[in-house]
């Protein structure tokens, strides 16, 4: 799996929570706030692959560019990014060994603590 960081998106992300536009959740919750896969075909329908990329850290270039699988570690809920997504992402992150895309969580959440919430 050629999994890769995106710089775009992680900089996208560093600007929502520059931005507060971020959910302090708890480290288990994203399993009830993750986007549904109609939330997700929604929202490439109505805003495009580039703004659905948006919403990913990682990018899988052994999937197609346009397809759901080629995106990977979404942090966020389209709306706003999760404290417990981007634990999630630093965790598998850290299992599949895609460091740089663990290093990259771990910056975020250290953002996230720096914030008054």
């Amino acid at each position: 799996m050629a999994v890769q960081l995106s710089k775009k998106s992680f900089d996208f992300a560093k600007k929502l929570i520059d931005d507060g536009e971020f959910v302090y959740d708890q480290r288990d919750d994203w399993s009830e706030h993750q986007p549904t896969a109609e939330d997700e075909n929604e929202f490439i329908r109505r805003h495009g692959w580039d703004e659905y990329a948006n919403w990913h850290l990682g990018k899988d270039d052994e999937h197609p560019e346009q397809t759901k699988g080629h995106f990977k570690f979404p942090y966020g809920d389209f709306r706003k990014l999760h404290r417990c997504a981007v634990i999630s992402a630093e965790s598998r992150a850290g299992q599949y060994k895609y460091l740089n895309i663990e290093e990259a969580a771990k910056r975020l959440l250290a953002m996230l603590e720096q914030v008054p919430h």
